[in-house]
């Protein structure tokens, strides 16, 4: 079992030494830049990457891009802000040693926020998959939220996913400003989705989800555990929704 890294990039020069220094499982690492302007494709090179220039398709079909690129059909899919923890690097390794015995694998992902590892808020823990036969998987999602997905029949999927146990690493924001910037990118990308899909905002769901979404958060979802960084995870969730929702009214054509 031969396995190629891929990490998609934008002016990622600050945490993409930590990913790539991380993948020393992997065959090879496949790095796609989207035309960055800081040392990203040089710090990508200098560590052993092979770096491979492409226009911003959006996410899911970047991350495609990147998987067409490779050399191996299982591909090991990584954010530039992610690592492989000690454990999950030597979990990969036995897993190259012993064969795959399904067609894709999700991981754990821990995150750290505010200079705090996050175990509840809903974040943890957030198994996505991230090991996959590009043969058998792909990645879909037109606008946020882009996630890996098995080719055929749905309801055999479940079968054809296999659950490695140590966690990825994911370094999210050092602040609230830093939290606040990607929220407006974010928010606005999730509610060009909402108005493709033609999803009806209405003033309930403007008005209600917000403190819904705090609630679920920082209490049903055990925020309060994770102390001051979970009441700021709990605001921001709500606050995203809020901004979701409200651009939604304000982008949408015609609107009253």
């Amino acid at each position: 079992m031969k396995i190629s890294a891929t990490i998609i990039t934008f002016n990622e020069e600050r945490n993409l030494p930590r990913a790539l220094e991380s993948l020393r499982c992997a065959d090879e690492i496949v790095v796609v830049d989207s035309g960055s302007s800081d040392r990203t494709v040089e710090i990508a090179q200098k560590l052993g990457a092979r770096v491979v220039e492409s226009a911003w398709p959006g996410y899911a079909n970047q991350k495609n891009f990147a998987a067409e690129q490779a050399g191996n059909d299982w591909i090991l899919s990584l954010d530039a802000d992610e690592s492989l923890s000690e454990a999950l690097e030597a979990e990969i390794w036995q897993l190259k040693k012993t064969g795959p015995k399904y067609d894709a694998y999700t991981v754990p992902r821990l995150a750290k926020y505010l200079g705090h590892w996050i175990h509840h808020s809903g974040w943890y823990p957030d198994r996505k998959i991230r090991l996959y036969d590009r043969r058998k998987a792909e990645w879909v999602g037109d606008y946020v939220h882009e996630s890996v997905k098995l080719k055929g029949l749905s309801f055999t999927a479940a079968r054809r996913v296999g659950h490695l146990e140590s966690n990825l690493l994911h370094f999210t924001c050092d602040s609230l400003s830093e939290h606040l910037k990607t929220m407006d990118r974010y928010t606005t990308l999730a509610a060009e989705q909402l108005i493709a899909a033609r999803t009806n905002v209405s003033w309930g769901r403007l008005i209600l989800e917000p403190p819904w979404t705090f609630f679920r958060t920082y209490i049903l979802k055990q925020g309060y555990l994770d102390g001051v960084e979970g009441l700021a995870i709990a605001n921001m969730a709500a606050l995203y929704n809020f901004l979701k929702y409200a651009k939604v009214r304000f982008m949408s054509p015609g609107r009253p």
